[in-house]
């Protein structure tokens, strides 16, 4: 399909660039009304899952749409409580799932969350599938962007007929290229962000898990690069960073994917750079459509004008979602 570029004013003047785009939306947009229900799952590994279920005005629904997160996020973020919000007015139940360790409680194992996790979303999925719904759709913001097209793109996988959308933002389809954006010194106020939240979760697992991780070695964790070499790569079973960024990037794994496939990339968004992306791919495949838009930032999406409380983003998720 061909590459759409949206190029027409989505941002407000007073938001001039990506870095305004990305952060006011998640330091100063709230978003109300919205009511979870919170279940815990059981994983093989004997550690669990927390699922937020918030259902549609007209219950009940035999639509669901299951919502992956970003990095250090959770079912609360701005992002993921205004899409919600949306899909239920429209008639979607909706399932906002907590990566292990975030959602407010730390998980059990020693290990945490990674860009290429899928075996926790395909057990959300297959859980999710039991309670008979017609449809599945799956959206996916950044890291949980990642997760959702490398999902759909793996082989190891068998995907439910249930599953017929996916719907993903401002995903870091070469997570290389993105570690090393980020260190960028116009980029660094993101990723101390990360790191304020990633470093005390590794102090925490240091006390259960001295075998497993080394607090003498946090010394060394200057970027998000450095915490992903040292800590995530290990304990998820690679090598290192290299090692971790290439078996898990979304980039090699697109082309498999069948389910038509709706990417929301910024043009400026500022951790995700434009041309990490794999244009050549995308604007030639049958189920995958790329929309660029030329403002946004990074999950951010602030319509120019609000003539009610969804942003750009949801709003055109309710074109791509309407059955």
């Amino acid at each position: 399909m061909p590459l759409i570029h949206a190029d027409s004013l989505i941002s407000p003047y007073w938001l001039p660039n990506g870095h305004f785009q990305s952060i006011y939306p998640a330091l100063f947009r709230k978003v109300n009304e919205v009511k979870y229900f919170r279940e815990k799952i059981v994983t093989p590994d004997e550690d669990f899952l927390n699922l937020d279920w918030s259902h549609a005005k007209n219950t009940p629904s035999k639509h669901l749409a299951i919502l992956t997160h970003g990095l250090e996020g959770d079912s609360t973020r701005q992002y993921m409580l205004g899409m919600v919000k949306l899909l239920n007015k429209i008639g979607y139940d909706c399932l906002a799932w907590n990566f292990r360790s975030c959602g407010g409680e730390m998980n059990n194992a020693a290990r945490f969350y990674h860009s290429g996790a899928t075996e926790d979303l395909d057990l959300v999925i297959q859980y999710a599938n039991g309670r008979g719904y017609k449809t599945i759709s799956l959206i996916g913001f950044s890291l949980g962007g990642n997760l959702t097209l490398k999902y759909l793109g793996e082989s190891r996988h068998e995907l439910t007929k249930q599953i017929k959308q996916a719907l993903v933002f401002s995903v870091p389809m070469d997570l290389k290229a993105c570690s090393l954006a980020i260190i960028k010194r116009e980029n660094r106020v993101y990723m101390q962000r990360f790191l304020n939240t990633l470093n005390p979760k590794v102090a925490a697992k240091a006390v259960l898990y001295p075998d497993r991780i080394s607090l003498s070695d946090r010394k060394h964790v200057k970027t998000l690069y450095d915490f992903d070499h040292i800590y995530t790569a290990p304990l998820h079973g690679f090598s290192g960073a290299d090692d971790y960024y290439e078996k898990c990037s979304s980039m090699h794994f697109v082309k498999n994917i069948e389910v038509p496939t709706l990417i929301i990339n910024a043009k400026n968004d500022p951790i995700v750079p434009y041309s990490s992306l794999p244009l050549d791919l995308l604007q030639n495949h049958e189920s995958v459509t790329l929309l660029a838009s030329g403002q946004g930032g990074h999950c951010g999406f602030r319509p120019s004008k609000l003539t009610d409380e969804f942003y750009w983003s949801e709003k055109t998720a309710e074109q791509f979602f309407r059955w």
